[in-house]
């Protein structure tokens, strides 16, 4: 859910959860926000290399696959937890050495180490490419905080491909991030394609 009025969210919520409730059971709420211009809590700007236009489409949606499939998109979600004591406690140069920019400009470092998050995970140095669409927030809470990785793909080849490359599963090299951060959840969804205003659930043999 998304939206400027957190009581409007709270109720549109509400309906949504009465709605499937004879179906689903909701098992966690996460409450997530927009900090400056789409910057992580570190204060780094998240999502820089997101693909835009035909090729976020390209990237996010499901085409080619027939009926009930073409259309729809595969999710991952994670929440990780940041340690930002530790973060805020390195010198600017350790920190754009951790995530391959530097925060003054956004600017990728081409000397940064090969640790560096924005090494590990350029989308476009797989093969195949491993680009997907990522739309994470920061989120927090009285005694933690950190992002919800949210990203959409056409399958989950490039989130697998991304994550074996950051725990160093190639190489040995391991992703800078886990300097300071962690994740403590992940999950995979498949969000079904929309056929005349309603959900295509065919591929479900519904």
């Amino acid at each position: 859910m998304r939206g400027e009025d957190r009581g409007e969210l709270v109720h549109q919520t509400r309906l949504i959860r009465s709605t499937l409730a004879r179906t689903f059971h909701l098992k966690n709420v996460i409450d997530a926000f927009q900090y400056g211009p789409s910057l992580d809590l570190t204060g780094y700007e998240d999502g820089t290399e997101n693909p835009k236009g035909d090729d976020a489409i390209e990237a996010a949606i499901v085409k080619g696959a027939g009926a009930g499939m073409d259309g729809s998109s595969f999710v991952a979600v994670q929440q990780w937890v940041h340690d930002l004591d530790h973060f805020q406690s390195m010198s600017q140069a350790e920190q754009d050495n951790t995530i391959g920019r530097r925060k003054s400009d956004n600017q990728e470092l081409d000397d940064a180490p090969v640790s560096a998050h924005v090494k590990r995970t350029a989308q476009e140095s797989f093969q195949p490419e491993a680009f997907v669409l990522r739309r994470s927030m920061p989120w927090a809470d009285a005694t933690n905080e950190g992002l919800v990785f949210v990203a959409f793909g056409k399958s989950f080849n490039a989130f697998d491909a991304l994550l074996r490359r950051m725990v160093g599963a190639e190489d040995g090299v391991t992703d800078a991030l886990f300097r300071f951060t962690r994740p403590i959840s992940g999950s995979y969804f498949w969000c079904p394609p929309v056929a005349n205003g309603r959900l295509d659930l065919t591929a479900l043999g519904l």
